[in-house]
């Protein structure tokens, strides 16, 4: 019998995406669109969900299931609030009047619902969701936006407009996610696009990564940022001493919070 893929709602289609890759190994964005009868937009929206939240990798056109050696899956609920006490963390670091870089994904995200009580913020990203909601805060920040090529993969501008954008202004702080960290070389991710958070870092006074500490000795095969290109992580407390002492050894400081 045909399954009835229609009328899902975003966590019943993605709990079903999760099912297909289970059976299948990998999927397309095309035939995924077929089968729930949604758009394209929707779909990469999913699939960059759930590859936030470690469950897949994107690729071209589509994704697979995250390999077997990367996957450390912390349930949902408890991972928001992680994510929620590195953005309150990441937030007391920012002064009034800062000029900050706020980089596109999820983690970094949540730290725009922390800026309310901030004054004078000028604020540049690369995200349209960060942008909307950063046009939603009362204190309304000076909001600057990169601009440049769109990428699917990402959900955020990038390339060579971007960099020239950002190379025109000089900002206090980056902060900037990643997908996985390697203990001897920085931040690493499986996007090629790096140069734009090059750039970020180059513009910025200090950077300032936030991540959760499962994505921790994640070696994806393209280096974004070096360790000394960074001046702080912050994670959660779940990151071992024998981590935390090897980061430390390249110079940059170490942040634990408890989750909230």
């Amino acid at each position: 019998m045909k399954r009835n893929f229609q009328q899902r709602n975003s966590q019943q289609r993605r709990h079903m995406i999760m099912q297909l890759l289970q059976e299948q190994g990998e999927v397309s964005v095309e035939r995924l669109v077929q089968l729930f009868d949604t758009s394209e937009v929707t779909i990469r929206k999913d699939l960059t969900a759930l590859e936030n939240n470690g469950f897949l990798l994107r690729r071209y056109g589509g994704a697979i299931l995250m390999p077997n050696e990367l996957i450390d899956e912390p349930q949902e609920e408890v991972l928001s609030k992680r994510k929620l006490s590195i953005a309150k963390a990441a937030a007391e670091r920012i002064r009034d009047h800062n000029r900050i870089i706020v980089d596109s994904g999820s983690t970094t995200a949540a730290l725009i619902k922390q800026l309310n009580k901030k004054q004078g913020l000028v604020v540049m990203t690369n995200s349209l969701s960060v942008a909307t909601e950063l046009r939603a805060l009362e204190n309304e920040p000076t909001l600057l936006m990169t601009g440049g090529t769109w990428d699917t993969r990402s959900e955020s501008f990038q390339g060579k407009v971007a960099e020239q954008v950002l190379r025109s202004y000089n900002f206090d702080q980056l902060f900037i996610g990643a997908d996985g960290i390697d203990l001897e070389r920085g931040t690493t991710t499986f996007n090629e696009l790096v140069g734009l958070s090059q750039v970020m870092a180059a513009v910025s006074r200090e950077v300032i990564v936030m991540v959760e500490s499962h994505k921790i000795g994640r070696k994806m095969p393209n280096l974004e940022l070096t360790w000394q290109q960074i001046d702080i992580l912050i994670t959660d407390d779940l990151l071992s001493n024998k981590s935390k002492q090897a980061i430390e050894t390249h110079g940059t400081e170490v942040i634990r919070v408890s989750a909230v």
